[in-house]
């Protein structure tokens, strides 16, 4: 009997200079790879959506659009994410996502 392995996928995203030389991006992912780890799960490489220089105000991304192609033919499973601001600035844009 096979077992299903959870394909475990994070994001993260910095939009200024300033943040991304500050490491914030590095910081952001070492969390997220230590959470997925914690839960037991394997992360590969291609399942780490990565935006330095972008700003939440828009959802024209590359990293988050190869995530939402992803999720919407449903090679992920579970997304983790250091906030939900990291995603999209507004509800509205949130529900975009979606």
């Amino acid at each position: 009997m096979a077992i299903n392995q959870i394909q475990a996928a994070i994001y993260a995203r910095v939009s200024t200079e300033q943040q991304t030389e500050m490491h914030t991006i590095a910081s952001q992912k070492a969390a997220r790879v230590e959470r997925v780890s914690a839960d037991g799960l394997f992360l590969s490489e291609e399942l780490q959506f990565i935006d330095a220089g972008y700003s939440g105000a828009t959802l024209v991304r590359p990293a988050l659009e190869r995530l939402r192609d992803l999720a919407a033919a449903g090679g992920i499973d579970r997304l983790y994410v250091h906030s939900p601001d990291r995603l999209a600035r507004t509800v509205c844009l949130s529900s975009a996502i979606n």
